[in-house]
């Protein structure tokens, strides 16, 4: 038949339309084949895994022949003995006095040195702290003399530099109560520090801080950064010289003869910080050989450089012969799965190979299962958002630092083989400042988001994100095809009802905004979860309030809360009635609702943190895909209905943060470990250390978890 000339040529959506059209039509293949992609390439990281190297040519490891000698050595042993010497000593008189040691030893190398003064301020829960720092003038005020510390700065000028660079050299010590180990940490520094003080190829000031360790080995450093960054216009003596008599005696310390002209009246400074190496020898034995342990992870998830940890590592192998570990979940190392994993992966890489000898996939069973062990440390620790040491006060400056922990063979009192670990330890430093000392410019080349799987292999952040980005990818489709389902039944509610009576503009109008009572059902609770987060700020003023009780007042306070909530805005039918024409439609578009939070609340905390949100995905994204009224279930009768209310329930209870927490602490550190105060306790870490976790936790996480309950126990 002729078109006529009123006819119009109907047109084809595009490409991209028809592809969006098909994706959410087959929502639930997408969602099968995502989920599992997604969890296949977390496992398959450890096999992905690249060989580290060295991006900035100027680096140049080991390109130059260590010059410490024996004189050095002898130095730092004397240094060393007469530290030693003062432990039989009342501990603020040899507190005083190893200080003075000290100084007149760095006096002694023609360094400028100085004391820094600051106040231990425990750790409390402040919501502010999550967006701003205490002000650092601030710090000094209502604090007592017993929560002081002090800390020992020497400086050494680059001959050949601007004053405008410099490298950070950190000890902890404990002045006046040093053990062994502290003590040979210190003599490996003053090896380093004595030669830097007569070289002539240094282009960058060293500063060497030994920071004061009687309240832990992060606050001092924190608290020296920030005074290093913001000036304050008073010296030392006149700094509250006489609030307490510990100050007193540093300033009658200063007008020694020994130090006189020496020591520096105020806070002392050099250029922009290049690296920063925080270096100390542990106080445990190797059996074999002398150890090298690298502490990496800063707060939120931030990492140094990989070009510096690969200096180190190369520097520490193949110059010094040390055995370089990072940190291992060391209950996966015994994993019977895991190693069954490996095998299957051995073998399918075997075939691989011998279908291609190009093709190179697959590892050992041994390397895949202590990579995937390193690899969940780091994922873990990244997480976590705490440092794993003092390094991660230089990060929070933008600041490239590590720490370094070195152990010794089995201990012996052979001063031959006490020299050689000096000589090994002092090598190492000298080897890594020469390198720095090399830069033009700060770490740039390398990898700033990545995780390691050994010492020598990493997994960067354009492998990574392919398993998080296919457990998210699921979610928009899914929220659009429950939408869509939505729209369908009150459409075809609607025509039923056109053949009986007129459509009814203001029915239509409703059925059109009906997901707005979803949505602040959805932000309500959001706002349920942002009160929760501030519950301990409250708690924490209960006097003498154990963890255990701690957790409990949370726990009634947050589901009375809850509660309180639900019956003042009510179930989504008690708004809409006008929508019962089916099974699906509330609920369904709550879930989408739902889903559209959890899709946008991962992505952010992407962004801040990506371990956070790599094992969110997985603790969220099944549940939520999963999440549909057990009533529905329950009538239907059927086994796939029975299994997905099985399933409904494991996800639901493994999901509740408490409950994750401690499954996770029973998989990895058995049952007999368990403690109902340890929760409280771990998230008393996260909010002391102001980690970006505590607020995902607080406003993602939880609210999330809330409404996928809520949509398992619709009424439907």
């Amino acid at each position: 038949m002729p078109k006529t000339e009123t006819e119009t040529p109907k047109m084809k959506p595009r490409p991209i339309v028809r592809l969006g059209i098909f994706l959410i039509s087959h929502s639930l293949l997408v969602c099968v084949v995502c989920c599992t992609a997604g969890v296949l390439a977390l496992l398959l990281l450890p096999l992905l895994a690249k060989n580290t190297y060295i991006s900035e040519n100027a680096l140049m490891p080991g390109s130059a022949s260590s010059m410490i000698s024996n004189r050095d050595i002898s130095e730092a042993n004397r240094l060393a003995s007469d530290l030693s010497g003062l432990n039989f000593e009342p501990q603020d008189a040899a507190a005083l006095e190893s200080r003075g040691i000290l100084t007149k030893y760095m006096s002694d190398l023609g360094a400028e040195v100085s004391y820094h003064k600051f106040h231990h301020k425990p750790n409390q829960f402040h919501p502010l702290h999550f967006f701003s720092s205490p002000d650092s003038t601030s710090s000094v005020d209502n604090f007592s003399c017993s929560a002081q510390g002090v800390n020992t700065v020497g400086i050494i000028r680059a001959p050949r530099g601007d004053g405008k660079e410099a490298i950070v050299l950190v000890t902890p010590y404990k002045f006046g109560k040093s053990g062994t180990a502290e003590t040979l940490s210190l003599s490996i520094a003053y090896t380093v520090f004595s030669l830097l003080s007569r070289v002539t190829w240094l282009a960058k000031d060293i500063i060497w801080l030994v920071a004061d360790s009687q309240y832990g080995e992060y606050a001092p450093v924190e608290a020296w950064l920030r005074d290093y960054h913001t000036p304050v216009f008073t010296g030392l003596g006149a700094l509250n010289a006489d609030t307490c008599i510990k100050i007193d005696d540093l300033y009658a310390l200063e007008q020694k003869p020994i130090a006189q002209t020496k020591i520096s009246d105020g806070f002392r400074r050099a250029g922009t910080m290049a690296a920063a190496l925080i270096f100390k020898v542990a106080d445990r034995n190797e059996l074999l050989e002398d150890t090298l342990n690298i502490y990496a992870e800063a707060s939120n998830g931030q990492m140094p450089n990989l070009d510096l940890i690969n200096i180190v590592n190369y520097l520490a192998v193949h110059r010094q012969g040390l055995r370089v570990k990072v940190e291992k979940v060391l209950s996966l190392l015994d994993s019977r799965w895991l190693e069954i994993l490996g095998e299957i992966f051995e073998v399918l890489g075997k075939v691989a190979r011998s279908l291609n000898p190009g093709w190179k996939f697959g590892i050992s069973a041994a390397d895949y299962v202590e990579g995937s062990a390193t690899l969940a440390s780091s994922l873990y620790n990244q997480a976590l958002g705490i440092p794993t040491g003092p390094h991660g006060a230089f990060r929070d400056f933008q600041v490239d630092a590590i720490t370094l922990e070195i152990s010794p063979k089995v201990s012996s009192h052979n001063k031959a083989r006490h020299n050689e670990f000096l000589l090994r330890g002092g090598r190492l430093v000298e080897g890594v400042v020469r390198s720095i000392n090399n830069l033009l410019e700060k770490f740039h080349q390398s990898f700033f988001l990545y995780m390691l799987t050994s010492p020598s292999k990493f997994v960067s952040v354009g492998v990574y994100m392919i398993a998080f980005a296919l457990l998210v990818a699921p979610l928009p489709l899914v929220a659009a095809s429950l939408y869509a389902d939505a729209n369908q039944l009150d459409l075809g509610v609607k025509n039923t009802k056109s053949t009986t009576t007129a459509p009814d503009e203001l029915d239509i109008t409703f059925r059109s905004w009906k997901w707005l009572y979803a949505a602040k059902e959805v932000f309500l609770v959001h706002v349920w979860g942002a009160a929760v987060s501030l519950l301990p700020y409250f708690i924490c003023q209960i006097p003498n309030c154990s963890p255990t009780s701690s957790s409990v007042i949370r726990v009634s306070l947050s589901m009375l809360g809850l509660l309180i909530l639900y019956l003042i805005a009510g179930s989504p039918s008690t708004h809409v009635s006008i929508s019962q024409h089916g099974e699906k439609g509330e609920w369904a578009i709550l879930k989408s609702v739902t889903i559209s939070a959890v899709f946008i609340g991962l992505l952010l905390m992407s962004v801040v943190n990506f371990a956070t949100a790599e094992i969110g995905a997985l603790l969220l994204v099944p549940m939520c895909l999963m999440a549909q009224p057990l009533k529905l279930d329950m009538k239907a009768g059927k086994f796939r209905s029975l299994f997905r209310v099985i399933c409904n329930m494991v996800l639901g209870f493994v999901a509740f943060p408490p409950a994750a927490y401690f499954v996770a602490k029973t998989l990895f550190e058995g049952s007999d470990s368990i403690n109902m105060g340890d929760f409280w306790n771990w998230m008393e870490s996260l909010w002391a250390w102001n980690s970006a976790t505590y607020i995902y936790i607080g406003m993602v996480h939880l609210p999330c978890w809330a409404l996928c309950l809520h949509i398992l126990l619709h009424s439907c």
